[in-house]
């Protein structure tokens, strides 16, 4: 499937940027911004059943991943310099990593596991019932949002397709990669929803960087946009595509 691809920037490297479940691509609006100013071209994607790109029969982490692959793959001269995903987002991109084989990869509070038992059905059900919840609802439960962040997912909500809750029928594919593809970050919540202390050791010995920001929520980028944007620039610096090209 062909999706929605939101170019921006004309720099000589290229980050290709996975947003989480219920969201789009403008969830990145300040990353991006910050990643065009580094020399990116960023490539930023709405999945299937999100933003403007098509809703499918049938959701799953390794169909999400083969539209990536098959929507960047014609826009990219070689291996993207960074892949860079958001909870659903960071799965899929670690799923897509093994074929687009980057320079780097970047996954932010990633769904790596699925919590079990009546505690995974409840996660499984809230997403399902609940209903797309208002503005105040949204300032409520993310107080450091900005006013523009509360307004994207809001309108991203609008065009989301609910049936993607289905893709997580079947939680088996929720897992960690099992192998190293590229120089690799994890970046967690304070109190990850999706990784616990013993998957990140697991990470850790996979050979990934695996960094807490402290007082950040599930969607770290946007709860401390500051103290995200130091962990990856300091760790690019280090690890990444900063002089590949």
């Amino acid at each position: 499937m062909q999706l929605a691809v939101h170019e921006s920037g004309a720099g000589s490297r290229t980050a290709i940027l996975i947003h989480g479940i219920m969201s789009d691509h403008r969830a990145w609006h300040r990353v991006s911004a910050e990643l065009q100013a580094k020399g990116f071209r960023v490539l930023a994607v709405d999945l299937a059943g999100h933003g403007a790109s098509p809703r499918s029969r049938r959701y799953t982490p390794r169909g999400w991943a083969d539209d990536v692959v098959e929507t960047v793959t014609p826009l990219l001269d070689g291996p993207p310099d960074l892949v860079m995903g958001h909870s659903l987002g960071g799965l899929v991109a670690s799923i897509a990593a093994d074929r687009l084989a980057p320079r780097a990869a970047i996954y932010v509070d990633p769904a790596f596991a699925f919590p079990r038992g009546i505690r995974g059905l409840a996660f499984k059900l809230g997403f399902a019932l609940a209903p797309r919840p208002r503005r105040s609802a949204l300032v409520r439960w993310n107080p450091r949002w900005s006013a523009r962040d509360v307004d994207n997912e809001l309108a991203a909500l609008r065009e989301w397709d609910k049936r993607t809750v289905l893709g997580f029928a079947d939680t088996r594919p929720v897992v960690p990669p099992l192998r190293l593809v590229a120089p690799s970050l994890v970046v967690l919540a304070e109190k990850s929803l999706l990784v616990t202390e013993a998957a990140a050791s697991g990470l850790r010995r996979l050979g990934m960087t695996v960094v807490t920001v402290a007082g950040s929520g599930h969607t770290v980028f946007r709860d401390d946009h500051a103290g995200f944007m130091r962990v990856v620039e300091e760790w690019l610096s280090r690890h990444g595509p900063a002089t590949a090209r």
